[in-house]
């Protein structure tokens, strides 16, 4: 989806238009961070702007309100080895919301992080995500924050990867931690949890008794 790899089959489109590589319409969003490391934390959120925003003065200002929203103020000047993990990512989240992307393609972004810094990350993109244009592609794990950040939840089968269940989440945005304890949300995961389930299950049988 993102363009960095050619399909087996079939197509990949946004909008209604093709994709053949990576573009501006799509914004990424890695496990890893994939922050510059010889780039400040300012020169790593203007990366994608340069094109899209000409004037110098213009394309700080924007930058600066970036890092107001993912409240790294202070850390405009920090290189990625100055920052934790969860500093790091927001950096990477501000790059790709930056441009103002049609799709943000997240792929497990918050799997390296600690439990605790995670949920933290977990409600701010939420927040993000509710003042945006955009769709979000967010792919997880975690059955917990499948629930807690999205519209919808896409189970995928064991191999061959086909879609298996597809389910609306009925809550409303924007989210707050607590409505992890509603019946709504339990529900909803019990449901994911026993799907999830039968798959690795179907998964582990299939690789064997050493599995």
């Amino acid at each position: 989806m993102a363009g960095f790899i050619k399909p087996d089959s079939g197509e990949v489109r946004v909008d209604g238009r093709l994709v053949h590589g990576p573009g501006a319409d799509r914004g990424m969003v890695f496990q890893e961070y994939a922050l510059f490391p010889w780039h400040t934390v300012s020169r790593n959120i203007e990366f994608g702007l340069h094109k899209r925003i000409p004037d110098g003065e213009a394309r700080q200002a924007l930058v600066r309100s970036w890092i107001a929203k993912v409240k790294l103020g202070g850390f405009d000047g920090a290189y990625p080895k100055q920052l934790s993990g969860g500093m790091q990512q927001r950096v990477a989240i501000a790059r790709a919301l930056a441009p103002d992307p049609e799709v943000l393609l997240m792929d497990e972004p918050f799997g390296a992080l600690d439990a605790q810094t995670r949920v933290l990350m977990q409600e701010m993109l939420e927040g993000l995500i509710s003042e945006s244009r955009g769709a979000v592609l967010f792919v997880t794990h975690d059955i917990d924050e499948a629930v807690f950040m999205g519209t919808r939840v896409v189970v995928m089968s064991a191999r061959p990867g086909r879609i298996k269940l597809d389910r609306r989440v009925p809550l409303a945005h924007p989210r707050h931690y607590s409505v992890k304890t509603s019946p709504e949300f339990a529900a909803l995961k019990a449901e994911l949890t026993e799907q999830v389930r039968v798959e690795v299950k179907a998964a582990q049988a299939s690789m064997g008794p050493q599995a």
